[in-house]
């Protein structure tokens, strides 16, 4: 019934993901309607896939189920944040200027709130007495931490590396900042899993991982 359970709330995840994508696509001119409904149901499937090949390798590599469990909040925070942003473009017309950074801000609360529910409740399962609000300075300096590593790539790697393989200035900063994205990615899992929402070895709160 647990396993279960799991599977739904993925499949939630992937809905939502694909429901918050929508605010971009459109923004981007994306027209074709059966594809903006069918999405967020593909997407739910797919998330619902991802977790049972999760949870299929962690029988060789146990954390394996985590990490396909924080991927899928990973790129449902993404959604909400760019899909606040778009959705706010596309209501007011505003797509340059210090509007834009407004917009940005509220989307990214947003997304750090979803990230916090969803990491402490589904992805480590952290149950204790200490309060549901009770990690959120820790998460925010996890996070504020790995946004500094995700930026820090990205300079160093488009300021002292010069593009290779006749790839372009723009190609090779995409190239930086999915390397980023990847190193940020770890940095906030480990984070996330041995500092914030660490379960206590030994007595009342010994939790189980999923």
């Amino acid at each position: 019934m647990k396993l279960s359970k799991d599977y739904s709330v993925a499949a939630l995840a992937g809905f939502l993901t694909g429901l918050c994508a929508i605010p971009t696509l459109l923004n981007l001119h994306y027209q074709n309607t059966l594809t903006l409904i069918v999405l967020p149901f593909a997407l739910a499937l797919l998330w619902a896939v991802g977790f049972w090949v999760g949870q299929a390798l962690s029988r060789m590599i146990p954390v394996m189920l985590q990490l396909s469990k924080f991927a899928e909040v990973g790129v449902l925070n993404t959604a909400i944040n760019f899909g606040f942003l778009n959705l706010a473009s596309l209501a007011t017309g505003v797509t340059a200027g210090l509007a834009v950074g407004g917009f940005n801000i509220p989307g990214t609360l947003l997304a750090a709130s979803n990230s916090y529910i969803w990491n402490k409740q589904w992805v480590f399962k952290k149950i204790d007495n200490k309060g549901f609000f009770n990690d959120i300075p820790k998460f925010a300096i996890v996070t504020f931490f790995g946004l500094i590593v995700n930026s820090l790539i990205i300079v160093l790697f488009t300021s002292y590396l010069h593009p290779a393989l006749g790839l372009s200035n723009v190609a090779w900063l995409n190239i930086g900042k999915a390397l980023a994205t990847l190193i940020g990615f770890l940095v906030d899992f480990l984070g996330y899993k041995f500092i914030v929402f660490r379960i206590p070895t030994s007595g009342p709160n010994l939790q189980k991982l999923a």
